[in-house]
């Protein structure tokens, strides 16, 4: 059940994972010639340093693919209190900033964000999966096979509960083949919910498709009738033939 409930909780929650893109770091704070870190964290999770970022007034520009990546993720429902950092080997941490990071921060269509603290740090994150969660559109695919995992789990689950359910039941012969009919039936029922959702998972996309299709051929009668109206008026290029 906890693994069910574990299921439940991937479906219903929405999350999108968070990288840095770039980062500019305008000064620091101690005038000591110490090695410095500079660090992201969010209130309530581990610190990520950022061992490249060592000199002010530089572009560090980043992969997403960098072994301390991703930073963090963002919940459609919730914000983080979160922040860059600096420390050396004498002084706590000093920020450079801290703010509230939101999902719905994410509005450019290539899913970056652009943090700004004047004469601290300027900043890019890229999340394009917080475009979606900001603008309220949900992801059917993982959203249906997630679904298709539950089901299929709660099924399993039923089958093999009614089953086990008694510990004597497989102390003979005929009980034992009467409960591997059972788990056969259970095996049956998780592979047809698992191929009703395969074909729910097609029947969308082909919808998406379709609905694609529509739209081209909508806009491409709209320009064909714009081109008419122009000629039957005598501004079209045919016009002057």
């Amino acid at each position: 059940m906890a693994f069910l409930s574990l299921l439940v909780k991937s479906v219903l929650i929405s999350a999108a994972v968070v990288t840095l893109d770039s980062i500019l770091i305008y000064k620091t704070h101690d005038w000591l010639p110490a090695k410095k870190t500079v660090y992201f964290q969010c209130k309530g999770e581990h610190s990520i340093v950022l061992p490249d970022v060592k000199e002010k007034h530089v572009l560090y520009t980043f992969k997403g693919e960098e072994s301390w990546q991703p930073l963090t993720e963002l919940k459609d429902t919730k914000c983080k209190r979160c922040g860059f950092y600096e420390k050396d080997a004498i002084t706590t941490m000093t920020p450079f900033d801290e703010w509230e990071f939101c999902a719905s921060d994410f509005t450019r269509s290539d899913g970056k964000y652009v943090h700004l603290k004047e004469k601290e740090v300027n900043a890019t994150f890229l999340c394009p999966e917080c475009v979606s969660l900001a603008n309220g559109n949900i992801d059917w695919n993982r959203y249906l096979v997630s679904l298709g995992i539950l089901a299929c789990g709660v099924s399993f689950s039923m089958v093999t509960s009614a089953v086990f359910s008694d510990a004597e039941y497989f102390s003979n012969t005929k009980n034992y083949f009467q409960g591997m009919h059972w788990i056969l039936v259970g095996v049956i029922a998780v592979l047809v919910s698992a191929v009703v959702i395969a074909g729910f998972v097609t029947a969308y996309k082909y919808w998406q498709k379709r609905k694609r299709q529509q739209e081209q051929a909508r806009f491409l009668r709209l320009f064909e009738e714009g081109d008419d109206i122009e000629d039957e008026l005598g501004i079209g290029p045919l016009s002057s033939v």
